[in-house]
């Protein structure tokens, strides 16, 4: 598949503020990538998750801002199960301070996630 040189941005609505942080972070850092996500939220829609499925294969990538509000966030999960099941690259990354809870929901389980450190993510960039 040809690079697009964007990567999609996954996180739960109660997580605008890490977002937010995120966006900062990776324009400061004038990466080669533009960054895309989902907004709004309707993991009930059907239409909502076909364009998820493709906004989300369409990427290089996918980063995953993973809270305890994982938890509740349907449209985040299914943000990370296409990437998944598209074969799309995720690095997950811990985006606040708060302790996650011990089992988390599939499809972020028991997969490793990392500190958010700007190491970790331009490596992640520099490898897609």
């Amino acid at each position: 598949m040809a690079s697009t040189n964007k990567v999609f941005i996954s996180f739960a609505l109660r997580d605008i503020k890490a977002h937010d942080r995120l966006l900062e972070q990776l324009k400061k850092e004038q990466t080669t990538y533009s960054f895309v996500e989902m907004p709004i939220k309707q993991s009930w829609e059907p239409s909502w998750k076909e364009e998820c499925r493709k906004v989300v294969t369409d990427c290089d990538g996918v980063i995953g801002l993973i809270t305890k509000n994982v938890i509740r966030a349907d449209g985040q999960q299914w943000e990370l199960r296409c990437a998944y099941e598209g074969r799309v690259p995720v690095l997950l990354i811990h985006g606040d301070d708060d302790k996650l809870p011990a089992k988390l929901p599939e499809p972020v389980g028991q997969r490793d996630i990392d500190a958010w450190t700007w190491p970790i993510i331009s490596t992640f960039l520099n490898r897609l």
